[in-house]
């Protein structure tokens, strides 16, 4: 079965047991300053897992796109990407272990038609404040799996939450024990037994590459409170994760992702670009180039630019560290040559841009690090010195010397960069892995704020305004549209004014779920580059406003208090950029 079957039986047999099938979110999240990249299945529907009713139902499924930045450096083993698709389904607040535990072994064994000698089962063991996952044996064995297949770990292997164990939860986060599955490629791939740790035993998690997670079943059954305790939520939920080139390497018999039938093409035009072979020490970074391009084609796609901030900037490295790769194999970087991989204009326009900065990099490095091993002052200076005068990396310049044996801290290289300038925005070391936020009261007058603003903007500007995508904190809204020049002072005024006007008059804020198309009729807002479900959470503003959109958001306009406009900025062209902040007003509880 190829990645596209897979998926589609995987849609097909939950749909028969009743799911609707949802979109999938953007790779690129327009309205969530948690985090830089969608890196999960259940990103968009943590409103829904806390209990907000979902206009689909209760039964959801999907095949979600992901990126996980934190496994750049990951990429380059059997195993790892960056980028993937998660195929996921939920229950919120309908079944529970009993069902979900037999349907997923179902669809693995009697649709995907894996042995079941070769599958594993991990649970939580329980620790002091939350007990074993005893229900979750009690169905495993059920269902035939036996004793010597089922394996207990503790919260660090078997627990789930989007920032960690219990402990590391904060106040309004939930998550639960889950039940991994492995898929076992037999002794024969235990590289564990080959590598500095081959005095120790192997098993499903030591992540030696014999033993493969297929899928987590993550029962979703806390919400951590202010006083620092797990809470049980008002209904239990599934949450389903399972990594489609995962499933695909267990199906394909091949312990090297690289090799199923997706990575195949771009591997075979890494030969042909290179004139290298796919083995010995090759395969390090052609596996690296492979994923690298897969990543940055797929940002590409959402209308992403390489730039040195946020999410343009994970491009920016994706393609450099491509191109590093690739001089490393074939010696040179050339353009023409690395369009043999991929034909993407605007990825060849950031390799032209970078291959004059590589050269002169690399000879810098060489240069100041003597054949004998030792160096010449190459430390945080240097590698700040590349970054601002070739453009280059910290991350590249610290994985080249990390080959020549020279170690430099990032911390070092932050607090130069820092210091240089103090409306510079590093690539600090929290950047790559997302970080989350708590729904403030502030956070939540700002998400409603941003509708107002939309809305005047399209009456005072015109209706080719549309939004191009938000970033909001408990201190201020960044708001992105499509307008081609800069506002006036007089039309920032108004714009500030009818906003102002609007949550003096305290306007109602409703929350109604309604079918797309009626939705659209009706005269609602569809915004960014992305796919609606059939039924859709529409939320009005008195007469003023109304959007698709999920929320959160205060009970009316009064609530906010008042706003200000900031400043405004160029964001390329075409596109406008407005910051706003909250004024002193009225206090109010938002929900």
């Amino acid at each position: 079965m190829t990645t596209d079957q897979i998926k589609k039986a995987y849609l097909d047999f939950f749909t028969n047991k009743k799911h609707a099938v949802i979109p999938p979110a953007p790779l690129i999240p327009q309205d969530d300053p948690t985090t830089l990249f969608n890196n999960s299945g259940m990103q968009q529907l943590v409103p829904y897992l806390k209990g907000e009713p979902h206009p689909m139902g209760k039964r959801l499924v999907d095949s979600q796109p992901c990126f996980r930045a934190e496994d750049i450096d990951e990429v380059g083993d059997n195993r790892h990407t960056t980028y993937f698709e998660m195929l996921g389904n939920w229950s919120l607040g309908d079944y529970f272990k009993k069902e979900q535990l037999a349907w997923i072994w179902e669809f693995l064994t009697n649709i995907l038609k894996l042995p079941k000698e070769k599958l594993f089962i991990s649970v939580f063991k329980g620790d002091k404040n939350i007990r074993k996952d005893e229900e979750s044996i009690k169905i495993w064995k059920s269902l035939g799996i036996k004793d010597n297949h089922i394996f207990q770990y503790p919260a660090e292997k078997n627990w789930w939450s989007r920032a960690g164990t219990p402990d590391k939860m904060p106040t309004g986060e939930i998550g639960g024990p889950d039940s991994e599955i492995f898929y076992d490629f037999g002794k024969e791939y235990n590289f564990h037994e080959k590598s500095e740790y081959k005095d120790k035993k192997c098993h499903l998690n030591c992540d030696c590459g014999r033993y493969l997670e297929i899928g987590n079943s993550v029962f979703m059954q806390y919400i951590k409170t202010k006083n620092n305790s797990l809470k049980p939520l008002p209904k239990q939920n599934v949450d389903f994760g399972g990594g489609l080139e995962r499933l695909a390497q267990a199906v394909q018999k091949t312990p090297d992702i690289f090799q199923i039938n997706i990575f195949k093409p771009i591997i075979k035009s890494i030969e042909k670009a290179t004139n290298k072979k796919y083995q010995g020490k090759n395969k390090t970074p052609m596996r690296i180039i492979a994923d690298h391009l897969r990543s940055a084609k797929a940002m590409i796609d959402q209308g992403l630019e390489p730039s040195n901030k946020q999410q343009g900037y994970v491009l920016r490295r994706l393609i450099r560290r491509s191109a590093v790769k690739f001089r490393q194999l074939t010696g040179e970087l050339n353009s023409q040559n690395f369009s043999k991989i991929i034909d993407e204009p605007a990825l060849i326009k950031e390799i032209n841009k970078f291959q004059k900065s590589l050269n002169k990099g690399l000879n810098l490095i060489d240069r100041a690090t003597n054949k004998d091993g030792s160096c010449q002052k190459v430390d945080a200076q240097f590698a700040f010195n590349l970054f601002q005068t070739h453009g280059f990396p910290f991350e590249i310049t610290q994985e080249i010397l990390k080959s020549k044996n020279i170690k430099i801290k990032k911390s070092d290289f932050n607090k130069l960069k820092k210091s240089h300038s103090k409306k510079s925005k590093s690539a600090s070391a929290g950047m790559f892995k997302g970080g989350l936020e708590d729904q403030s009261e502030a956070t939540t007058k700002l998400h409603t704020a941003t509708h107002l603003l939309h809305q005047t903007l399209r009456q005072i500007l015109g209706d080719h305004i549309k939004q191009e995508g938000s970033n909001i904190t408990a201190k201020r809204l960044r708001f992105d549209f499509t307008h081609d020049q800069a506002l006036t002072d007089d039309q920032l005024k108004k714009v500030e004014n009818l906003i102002n006007k609007q949550i003096k008059k305290d306007l109602s804020v409703t929350k109604k779920i309604e079918k797309l198309k009626t939705a659209i009729n009706s005269g609602a807002l569809a915004f960014f580059k992305e796919n609606y479900p059939d039924k859709v959470t529409v939320y009005s503003i008195g007469d003023f406003s109304k959007e698709l959109c999920g929320g959160p958001h205060v009970n009316s306009t009064g609530e906010i208090g008042g706003v200000k406009i900031i400043k405004q900025d160029s964001i390329g062209a075409g596109k406008r950029r407005i910051y706003v902040a909250l004024k002193n007003g009225i206090k109010k509880s938002a929900h």
